[in-house]
């Protein structure tokens, strides 16, 4: 089992009940239940989301990507996507592999940073390009500076990790089941 399949939180369509509002509050219209082809497929699909992760991570630890520059391209997708799921996991798991609090705040404003280093750098253009690729499809300029910076076994392995941060943000985001619990 992959290290994200285990802490998969809850899809609305995820479980068999509707979540109810709470007492008082009337029920958001758009929080709706998909059509019931969707739940029926659900298993099927959460699965093929969590192994395209696990193979994305999995890809990224045989290369050599480090550990800490992941949870960073993860986080900076999932500020483009406005994932605050997304944001508060790859966040906190940044902190757990060691990132200094300041440098985690500046990923948001990492262009107008001095605290990062070129490959970084380098890896937050090619996620900028990557999740914003229906405005910009990636650059040449981009390619170029990555691939200075990276292997080609690298760079295809930081393209998995970004389409699979992509596809839990865009699922996070799409269905609002997803909420940060605020920590102690």
């Amino acid at each position: 089992m992959g290290r994200y399949q285990r802490r998969a939180p809850f899809l609305p369509w995820s479980h068999d009940h509707h979540r109810e509002s709470p007492p008082g509050r009337p029920r958001d219209p758009r929080r709706t239940r998909p059509p019931p082809r969707h739940r029926r497929r659900r298993p099927a699909f959460v699965r093929a989301v969590t192994a395209l992760d696990d193979a994305a991570i999995a890809e990224a630890d045989r290369v050599g990507i480090e550990p800490l520059l992941r949870e960073l391209v993860r986080l900076r997708a999932s500020q483009l996507n406005g994932c605050s799921y997304c944001v508060d996991q790859h966040s906190r798991d940044a902190l757990a592999a060691g990132e200094h609090d300041q440098r985690l705040f500046a990923v948001a404003v990492w262009r107008e940073s001095n605290f990062f280093t070129p490959r970084e750098r380098a890896a937050f253009a090619l996620t900028d390009a990557v999740t914003r690729l229906s405005e910009t499809h990636v650059p040449d300029e981009v390619w170029h500076e990555a691939s200075a910076h990276f292997t080609d076994d690298e760079l295809a392995a930081l393209l998995a990790l970004l389409v699979s941060i992509n596809a839990w943000n865009e699922l996070a985001v799409s269905t609002r089941g997803w909420r940060p619990k605020l920590q102690a």
